[in-house]
Order: C-alpha cells, then sequence, then structure tokens
C-alpha cells in the first residue's frame, strides 16, 4: 500500500499477538501508520509507541467495561495519544453505531445518530483540551455519507473529516458509489484524506490506492460528469472490504459469487450485505433485505434482521438463492419481471 503511494495505511489491531506483529511493521517502514483499535480501546497503549494515528469508534466504547463512563474511556485514549505523539480518529459507522444514538431517532434516519455521536465526542474530545482529531461518518449508502459530512461540515467546519463509503463492495460498483460520495464532497471542499473500500483479494488491495488517487485527479481536472449513475432502485450488493479482520479469506470468493449468482434480480430494490467480521457483520446484515455474515466455518444468513440459520461456505448461496426468490416473489406486481 505504501508503495503504491497510500498516505496513510490503516491496520486493524485485535489482540496481543496482532500488537506484536504491528510493532514488527513499524521496523520494516517508513509509511505514515494509522491504528483501528476494533473493540478493544485498551489495546491502545500497547500500540500507540508504533503509530502516528489512533482510530477509534465511539460504538464499540462499550464492548468492554460496560459499566465505565465512554468519556473515561475517551480520555484514557487521548491521554496516550498524546503521550505517543498520536493524533486520533473518531470514525463513526452505520454498522456500529451506539445504541444510545440509535434510541434517540426515527429507525428510518440513520444519519442523525451517526451525527450526533460524533459530535458528542468532538465536544468531549475538546473540553479535555484534546485537538489532534479528526471525523469519519460513512456508510455503505454513498447518499448518506453525501448527508452526513454535509451536515457536519456545516456544524463543525473546523474538523478535517476523512471521507470513505464503507463496504461499497466489489470493482466496478464499488469505485463507482465511492466515487459519487467523492465527487459531491470534495467539490464542496469537504474532505481532507479519503479510503477507497472494496472487497478484494489480499494480493490486490492496492488496488484501492490507485482507485482513490484516480478519483481525486479527475475530480481535480474536473472531470466529473463521467460517473455511472448508480440506481437505488435496483438490486445493491454490499460488501466490507476484506481487511485483516475477515475471519476466512472464502469471505472473499464468497462475495463475488453472490454478485455473479443475483444477476437476475439486478431489476429488484433488494439490498443483499456479504459481511466478513463480527465488528461490522451483525449490525449491516440487520440492515440489508437478506444478510450473510461470515464466520471462520459458518456463514450466518439473515432475512431483515432475523437470523435464519448458520451454514457451510458450500451450501449458502443455495440456501440463499431460495430466499432472494421468495423475496422477489412476494414483492409488489409493479416490481416483478
Amino acid at each position: 500500500l505504501h508503495q503504491r503511494k497510500a498516505g496513510v495505511v490503516r491496520i486493524a489491531v485485535d489482540n496481543k499477538a496482532d500488537a506484536v506483529a504491528l510493532k514488527e511493521i513499524r521496523k520494516a517502514t517508513d509509511a505514515i501508520l494509522s491504528v483501528d483499535l476494533q473493540e478493544n480501546y485498551r489495546m491502545a497503549e500497547l500500540v500507540a509507541p508504533f503509530v502516528d494515528k489512533i482510530r477509534y469508534n465511539p460504538g464499540h466504547l462499550f464492548h468492554h467495561q460496560r459499566k465505565k463512563p465512554w468519556q473515561d474511556k475517551v480520555k484514557y485514549l487521548a491521554d496516550v495519544a498524546g503521550e505517543n505523539d498520536c493524533a486520533m480518529r473518531v470514525g463513526v459507522n452505520c454498522g456500529s453505531v451506539d445504541p444510545a444514538k440509535l434510541e434517540k431517532y426515527d429507525p428510518r434516519d440513520s444519519v442523525s445518530p451517526m451525527l450526533d455521536s460524533a459530535l458528542e465526542h468532538c465536544e468531549y474530545l475538546d473540553s479535555i483540551g484534546f485537538t489532534r482529531y479528526c471525523v469519519s461518518l460513512k456508510d455503505s449508502d454513498p447518499q448518506k455519507v453525501i448527508s452526513a459530512n454535509i451536515r457536519f461540515a456545516e456544524t463543525r467546519p473546523d474538523i478535517p473529516l476523512h471521507l470513505g463509503v464503507t463496504e461499497a463492495g466489489m470493482p466496478p460498483m464499488g469505485i463507482i458509489k465511492t466515487r459519487i460520495a467523492f465527487e459531491q464532497l470534495i467539490g464542496r471542499g469537504i474532505g481532507d484524506t479519503v479510503r477507497v473500500s472494496l472487497t478484494l483479494p489480499n494480493v490486490d488491495k492496492a488496488d484501492e490506492v490507485d482507485a482513490g488517487h484516480e478519483i481525486i485527479d479527475d475530480i481535480h481536472a474536473g472531470r466529473v460528469r463521467s460517473v455511472v449513475a448508480f440506481d437505488p432502485d435496483k438490486l445493491n450488493i454490499i460488501s466490507c472490504p476484506s481487511c485483516s479482520r475477515v475471519e476466512n479469506e472464502a469471505f472473499i470468493e464468497l462475495a463475488q459469487d453472490v454478485k455473479s449468482m443475483t444477476e437476475y434480480a439486478e431489476e429488484h430494490k433488494i439490498t443483499i450485505a456479504v459481511m466478513g467480521c463480527r465488528v461490522n457483520g451483525p449490525g449491516e446484515t440487520d440492515d440489508a433485505d437478506l444478510g450473510l455474515w461470515c464466520g471462520p466455518q459458518k456463514v450466518n444468513l439473515k432475512r431483515r434482521g432475523e437470523k435464519l440459520g448458520a451454514f457451510g461456505y458450500d451450501t449458502i448461496l443455495d440456501k440463499l438463492k431460495v430466499e432472494l426468490d421468495a423475496m422477489i416473489e412476494n414483492m409488489p406486481s409493479k416490481q416483478q419481471f
């Protein structure tokens, strides 16, 4: 990634073994490193000496020491970051929003809870004197990414924004979704860093960097009218960016197989989520019409948040097709072929 001119390389750390590996990575590269703390904020003190930035997700702070106020946890993170000359990113994700924020808003409004969470954490960081931070507000829907970031920028124009469409899926549609969001936001002067998240094999992950540079170069040159339209009223497959959290590499091939198998349903307004880990998997699959949450050995199949069972990687496509066909059959006639 660094060799392909990634300005910042993000590394996910989930346990002490990952922290040891990160130390070795630091020895081997002079790249600017950002660490994603996942669900365990206490990992910060183990990794901060080896990175330049710490990313935490407000929605994951409740996983450990549940009775401890989130403010105390953020204060700990800010102290560790300050002691190690690290910046921070407050990374809010649609699939893992703070449950307390979700309860405050209409379930149909997924942008306001993200915005509320981000602004609250910014206010707290400011109050304790930590100002070396940026914010990200990510969703798999480019229109929601646009809305969330515009609203945030209007409220806190002083805070840098990291842009991205999370779980954008596979090329070319994943690039199209990302381009839509980036063009609308960067064209308004919103955004300081970007990430393109694509479902790709590890050997091809650097293609994300190339895609990001191409989009930015096009925007800079004014080439913004060549965007292929993303139709929200057609089949939408979202899948996560095959990061280090993936527990079975078969997830990547499965996502590609789902895309191929479901081509016959492309005219139907159905969202299928194919997720590779436990971090964003549960939330993203709950929000989809049909969701596949991939574990080490089994794939959890959901229908609009209801768990239908866990199936082997060799049988899940057949199970998915049965559910997809039933969903199409029960759609209003105007959505039929």
